[in-house]
């Protein structure tokens, strides 16, 4: 999730989790910190473009790790305010802070490696986007409170903020669900397995949902509104770019989008270099993280860095149409191309 709700959720669980048993503006500091600290690892160059990607929620996203910081920095926080006494609640709740960073980051759909040391897979529910409002304002709203009313009653707000941004996101998993069953009741092809389906939230809702599916070949994309009433999906058609994976899939970079992305990514080729695309974050023809792997020669030598070149969205034209499918309305991505359904 983005920085704010990230740092307001760890200023929430702290505020709640101590009480009145110490100024609510020290847990308020220390809660968003802890909050922030995960993060940091976005700072790290690990001198490749990829690599930077799939090491990110690593080491520092481990709920292992994680608990082991909190023993120490608990211990300096409490001493620093002259609260040895507090050991103990300052622990809890600086692990608490913590721990709910990767846990609201497995929440969305980019992959958190929430067991390392013991496996590196990339844990993803992808049930609600990386910023929500939803999710945030109550948290921002209860955090605020917390500091500006009396201690009693802002105490309260803070943990009534937190209480409902948890319901909003089990309803995020819910209506995900809600989403699936919409979406197998009209697939691109017959026989779609489960594993073929990617289902994550379009930006800044959960009432409209994108539907990615894969085949060895091609992927499909589409739409469905909580809603739509039961109207079909619109799918289109894309290639996947299948001839280039089998010609560079011995490459570890290669290889490393393809297990990170849970096999939800594309392969392309322009001006003589190969691209490699993920393809959960992003729609037609607009993604994050798409990286240029350099020129094939290059890629079997094992010498090219690669670079991200990241395409953005047309919002002049994305938001309005975001606004009306959300909706219901049946209004066509002005990017879509080749309807097969």
């Amino acid at each position: 999730m983005d920085s704010v709700s990230q740092l307001v959720l760890g200023a929430a669980v702290a505020i709640s989790t101590l009480g009145r048993r110490t100024a609510l503006w020290k847990a308020a500091l220390w809660g968003g910190i802890a909050g922030t600290l995960p993060d940091l690892d976005a700072l790290i160059n690990h001198g490749d473009a990829i690599l930077n990607m799939v090491l990110h929620r690593s080491e520092s996203h481990s709920l292992f790790y994680l608990t082991a910081l909190s023993v120490p920095l608990a211990w300096a926080v409490s001493r620093l305010h002259g609260e040895p006494h507090l050991l103990t609640r300052w622990w809890l709740a600086l692990w608490l802070a913590l721990i709910t960073h990767p846990l609201l980051d497995w929440m969305t759909v980019y992959g958190t490696q929430l067991l390392l040391p013991f496996t590196n897979f990339p844990y993803a529910v992808g049930s609600v986007f990386i910023i929500d409002p939803l999710y945030t304002v109550p948290l921002l709203v209860g955090v605020l409170a917390a500091l500006l009313l009396r201690r009693s009653r802002g105490l309260a707000w803070a943990r009534t903020g937190l209480g409902v941004s948890t319901v909003y996101l089990a309803w995020s998993v819910v209506a995900q669900h809600q989403a699936v069953n919409q979406i197998m009741a009209s697939p691109p092809e017959p026989h779609l397995q489960p594993h073929q389906l990617l289902v994550t939230p379009a930006p800044f809702n959960t009432l409209l949902w994108r539907a990615l599916a894969v085949t060895p070949t091609h992927y499909y994309e589409g739409y469905t509104s909580l809603m739509d009433g039961g109207r079909p999906v619109r799918w289109t058609q894309h290639p996947r770019g299948a001839d280039l994976y089998t010609q560079h899939q011995a490459s570890p970079l290669v290889d490393r989008v393809a297990r990170f992305s849970h096999g939800f990514f594309k392969m392309s080729e322009a001006g003589g270099e190969v691209f490699i695309t993920d393809l959960r974050m992003g729609n037609e023809p607009t993604y994050t993280f798409h990286f240029n792997l350099g020129p094939a020669a290059q890629i079997a030598a094992g010498r090219h860095i690669t670079t991200q070149q990241w395409q953005r969205p047309d919002l002049a034209t994305a938001l309005p149409w975001l606004w009306e499918r959300m909706w219901g309305r049946d209004v066509t991505l002005p990017s879509a191309s080749r309807p097969v359904q």
